[in-house]
């Protein structure tokens, strides 16, 4: 694909994030949204008027099969992203995929598999390793500029009713708040610290069997990560690094767009990154960028950490008896 062409844009799945990632995938130069598909042919209208979509398709397949689509972005719930990438990669279309990427490690592996045999760009759609701020901590954790880090602290937590029409509720989606929202602390902890030695967890649940709330602690030779995700309250959304000297805060919301307080010798000072929009033109940046490139994998996020962050999601799901 040359650097002059413009990236169609195909969208499946057309909830809540699909629309702030409609809004910010405008910003960005050298592409635009081509079509969108839903199962609800209104919806799909909908979407596609409010965010200029040339196209609006009432399957999912039909977005898959179009000829002028370059790149799809799947943001359906984790019960459909195995099934679906491989549908788009299996038509030569290069995919942007929801975390959680899929709903076991045995299906992110498969997805992969699939992509290398159809030599198709796949990635995983973890938009946090993409923004500034979070570039900026990976920096300082690579340069050691305040040492080792010696504990890692992160949450994410917010007070949800329960409600079996929600998706957030509902079990055979891959609901409960670690698939959902305790991904990103346990990214925190493997983008940083890497994989732990032992892994410690505990949770509550539900009536219908979905986690409610999930405690973890991961343990290294030199350092501990205490994670946490609920759906029971609201929590700070922080994820604070205790460094050999220094303490840095990613203040709320650690996963979006937001940031950085470090504190170091009784000196506080904050760093902020200028965020005008929700975050997602990063990802999809990095995207069109790979894309241009003709890629057919992240460097940043890489196919063996999506398989590492599944395998870590898997192991807490049986640490705490959650299956699907």
């Amino acid at each position: 694909m040359s650097a002059t062409k413009t990236i169609k844009w195909g969208i499946l799945g057309l909830g809540k994030i699909a629309h702030k990632f409609a809004l910010d995938l405008k910003t960005v130069s050298g592409c635009e949204l081509h079509a969108v598909a839903s199962r609800n042919q209104e919806k799909a209208d909908e979407f596609a008027q409010i965010f200029q979509a040339t196209i609006a398709y009432d399957s999912y397949e039909k977005l898959a099969k179009d000829p002028e689509i370059d790149a799809i972005y799947i943001a359906t719930p984790h019960s459909l992203h195995k099934e679906l990438s491989i549908l788009c990669l299996q038509h030569k279309k290069a995919v942007l995929c929801e975390k959680a990427f899929a709903m076991n490690y045995n299906e992110v592996s498969e997805m992969i598999q699939v992509a290398k045999e159809n030599d198709t760009l796949l990635m995983e759609a973890l938009w946090t390793r993409f923004l500034p701020h979070y570039q900026f901590v990976i920096d300082v954790v690579n340069s050691e500029k305040y040492g080792k880090i010696q504990k890692l602290e992160a949450d994410f937590g917010f007070y949800a009713p329960y409600d079996l029409l929600n998706r957030v509720f509902r079990k055979e989606l891959g609901g409960g708040s670690l698939l959902d929202i305790g991904i990103y602390p346990i990214f925190a902890a493997l983008s940083t610290l890497g994989i732990p030695e032992k892994i410690e967890a505990e949770a509550t649940f539900f009536e219908n069997g979905v986690d409610s709330s999930c405690s973890m602690v991961f343990q290294y030779a030199n350092a501990k990560a205490y994670l946490k995700s609920t759906l029971l309250e609201n929590t700070p959304i922080t994820a604070k690094f205790h460094f050999e000297t220094a303490v840095l805060i990613i203040n709320r919301p650690f996963h979006g767009p937001s940031n950085v307080t470090i504190l170091q010798n009784y000196v506080e000072e904050t760093i902020d990154f200028d965020y005008t929009i929700h975050g997602y033109n990063y990802e999809i940046e990095h995207f069109n960028q790979l894309l241009n490139s003709n890629k057919k994998e992240s460097n940043l996020m890489t196919f063996e950490f999506s398989k590492t962050l599944m395998k870590t999601l898997d192991t807490v799901r049986n640490c705490i008896g959650l299956k699907y």
